[in-house]
């Protein structure tokens, strides 16, 4: 049943699994004897390559002094591509490989998931997945999700994020695949393997956390269980964001955004997202753009959207992001929330709205490079009127938005892509 269908109808709402977990400084050093516990023969592990880190180097050899054997595949992309996952797919059917290890953030681990899925049904494709619980065949290989980024939250959720290829080019479809059967067997978050991330890249990693944690706290699914940890999540983030990226040694900073990702993740996992991703995943789909800076530029205009419909949460929003609300009217904590998102995206340094993303504006940039030959080459996001009707009709098919809890048509949400795109931020301040 499609998310839109359950919300409608059905007061019925499910609350999905979450794998054993291993968290804090050293953990990812169990990886060896945990792998073996879980039956590890031969492993497949997954991963963007991690490049100027060892982290990838030591976590191999960790594994193969335990016995293990080990088949590398480093070429999963930003985004991942269907591709990244099915050339993951056939290297494991041909080293008769029996398990999964995906080391980095959510690209690694979503490409995993998504080729665990596929090897479980003799490799068909991994967009016939593509909704809600598609998967046929409960059993696949075992999974151990080795993290470092702070943000993802993919080696916790039943969520994975594949762009496909297939379609138009001009036209291409970033989707969210929502499977039990995709959960981790065990996920390692240990901080001291953030400490290599990049200053930026840390900055959007953890605007994706502050996205995770706000929609489901917001979401017209209102899901009780997922409430008190997006609001801790909220509040981990507004301590935690700004001392984990301009001191990336601070061990108590690393840690605590290593927990915000982690419960927020667990918010999202049955309290559904909104628009914020949709927009997300849309500029993903055309630019190619990293899926947290995307998620940060949104992020204060989908929030100016979405208050007037529960002023309520937005204000203990404003409580957990440190706010002195007493006094304020509902809506004036509301506003003061909005306000705080923007001063943080502003302190940790992240462009205000896509019109400023160029091909140098981040790290790990891949603008131009994206799955769509429309964009090939481009040097920074366009954003005319085309470009946003193209994003706006995106962000209307994707399964994040019947989360949303303002209700979403074209004439609505377009004015809100507009802004992302060429809005100033001041203006959504009282």
């Amino acid at each position: 049943m499609q998310v839109d269908e359950l919300l409608k109808p059905f007061p019925i709402k499910e609350f999905h699994p979450f794998p054993r977990a291993l968290m804090g400084p050293g953990a990812h050093e169990m990886i060896g004897p945990e792998a073996l516990n879980l039956g590890f023969k031969k492993t497949l592990v997954m991963t963007s390559g991690l490049r100027g880190t060892d982290v990838v180097h030591k976590i191999v050899e960790s594994m193969k002094y335990h016995g293990l054997e080990v088949v590398l595949y480093d070429k999963v992309e930003s985004n991942p591509k269907d591709y990244n996952v099915m050339d993951a797919v056939g290297l494991y059917q041909q080293n008769k490989c029996d398990s999964f290890v995906s080391i980095g953030g959510g690209s690694s681990h979503d490409a995993c998931k998504g080729a665990r899925i596929s090897v479980a049904h003799d490799g068909r494709n991994v967009n016939e997945f593509e909704g809600f619980n598609k998967s046929e065949n409960p059993a696949n290989p075992p999974h151990i999700a080795v993290s470092t980024t702070a943000g993802t939250g993919s080696e916790t959720s039943w969520a994975y994020v594949i762009t496909d290829t297939t379609t138009d080019p001009d036209n291409p479809h970033k989707y969210v695949a929502f499977d039990d059967a995709s959960v981790t067997s065990l996920a390692i978050d240990d901080p001291v393997l953030y400490f290599d991330c990049p200053v930026d890249f840390t900055a959007q990693c953890g605007f994706d956390v502050l996205a995770h944690a706000s929609e489901p706290y917001t979401s017209r699914l209102n899901f009780q269980p997922s409430l008190g940890n997006a609001l801790h999540a909220i509040k981990l983030t507004s301590e935690h964001l700004r001392a984990a990226v301009w001191n990336g040694q601070d061990l108590a900073g690393r840690e605590g955004m290593m927990y915000a990702q982690y419960i927020a993740a667990q918010a999202f996992n049955s309290g559904g997202l909104g628009i914020v991703h949709s927009i997300s995943h849309a500029v993903s789909a055309f630019y190619d753009l990293h899926h947290g800076l995307n998620n940060a530029i949104a992020l204060p205009r989908v929030w100016a959207f979405n208050m007037p419909v529960c002023y309520g949460r937005f204000a203990d929003i404003a409580e957990a992001m440190g706010i002195d609300t007493h006094g304020m009217t509902k809506p004036q904590a509301a506003d003061a929330a909005l306000a705080a998102s923007i001063r943080l995206l502003r302190d940790v340094g992240i462009p205000e709205k896509f019109a400023d993303v160029t091909k140098d504006s981040y790290s790990k940039n891949r603008l131009g490079q994206g799955p769509t030959k429309y964009y090939e080459n481009v040097t920074r996001v366009v954003g005319d009127a085309a470009d946003i009707d193209r994003v706006t009709n995106h962000v209307l098919g994707d399964a994040c938005t019947p989360g949303n809890p303002k209700e979403c048509t074209f004439e609505t949400v377009r004015p809100v892509v507009e802004h992302s795109f060429n809005g100033d931020l001041d203006e959504l301040i009282p």
